[in-house]
């Protein structure tokens, strides 16, 4: 079965303070991109995807696809602002494209086939790719709408170094995914994980799982998208920060029916670059891997 790796890599950072998909911190100047790539391909992706901005797509070339196409088929396409589905007429105010999920449907044309999405700047590990993967190839996918995403323990997901968003994951006993709820500013306070809600703290469980932004979906996801998408900019045409999160998509579709998502455990530990202060962290982590045998020194 062919699989595709959606990669949203649009986003400059703007709490890192720089394009962090292309910050080194591999033994040999390895990318966090690099290794996902290194781990789909493990798992037997069949292409990869990405989504990137027009003013990156010279250096993402340069520094990253050219390596990759040695290995598996690379495409590209750009989240632009003004490719949105209807005629509305977008705000000359409006500065950034809308969302995630807005990221997603720019692949629409390129993809046929089930496909998993991740963020550019996350480490997910092996286990994750490689569950996803077993669990889409055993489906039988001419059903449709049988989705599923990696879930991590929240407390696993923190950054030391500052307040992080995460999707709150609630589940049923099979473990078929029932809502996620987005909840932004969470972080350690006093041995406790407390997210600002309203204004209020609410305190959360570290062992719930959470969202990392890394869904396995059918091509039928896409013309609902589509459909909710244009519906969305309808509704907040005038609020020019308002964005489509993949939850959204995902909440609609299993609300209508029209699909289920199966939560499936990865086992490795999550670790990104949200804050400068994190990159020296992820480079020892990974040293770690690859003086323990999980990667090698060079991976491409």
């Amino acid at each position: 079965m062919d699989l595709t790796l959606l990669v949203l890599a649009a986003g400059m950072g703007s709490r890192y303070g720089g394009l962090k998909q292309l910050d080194k911190v591999g033994p040999s100047g390895e990318t966090i991109i690099d290794y996902s790539v290194y781990d789909a391909i493990e798992a037997g992706f069949s292409k990869i995807v990405f989504i990137i901005r027009k003013d990156i797509e010279k250096d993402m070339n340069e520094l990253l696809f050219k390596k990759y196409r040695k290995k598996i088929k690379i495409e590209y396409v750009f989240q632009e602002l003004d490719n949105v589905p209807g005629n509305v007429v977008i705000p000359k105010e409006r500065v950034k494209p809308w969302g995630t999920g807005h990221a997603v449907l720019m692949a629409k044309d390129v993809i046929n086939e089930p496909f998993v999405v991740i963020n550019a700047d996350d480490f997910y590990g092996k286990s994750a790719f490689k569950v996803v993967a077993e669990y889409i190839r055993s489906q039988q996918y001419e059903l449709k709408g049988k989705y599923c995403m990696a879930g991590y323990l929240l407390k696993n997901t923190l950054s030391e170094n500052g307040t992080v968003s995460r999707g709150i994951c609630k589940a049923s006993n099979n473990n078929d995914l029932i809502e996620v709820i987005e909840r932004t500013k969470i972080g350690w306070k006093e041995n406790k994980i407390v997210a600002e809600d309203e204004g209020k703290e609410l305190i959360i469980d570290g062992g719930v799982y959470v969202s990392m932004n890394f869904w396995g979906f059918t091509p039928d996801v896409f013309p609902e998208l589509e459909k909710e998408i244009e519906k969305f900019i309808d509704n907040n045409i005038s609020n020019l920060k308002s964005e489509y999160y993949i939850p959204n998509i995902v909440t609609h579709q299993i609300n209508n029916g029209n699909a289920s998502v199966k939560v499936l455990e990865a086992t490795d530990q999550w670790f990104g670059v949200t804050y400068k202060e994190d990159k020296p962290v992820v480079v020892e982590k990974i040293k770690q891997l690859t003086n323990s045998g999980k990667y090698p020194e060079k991976l491409f």
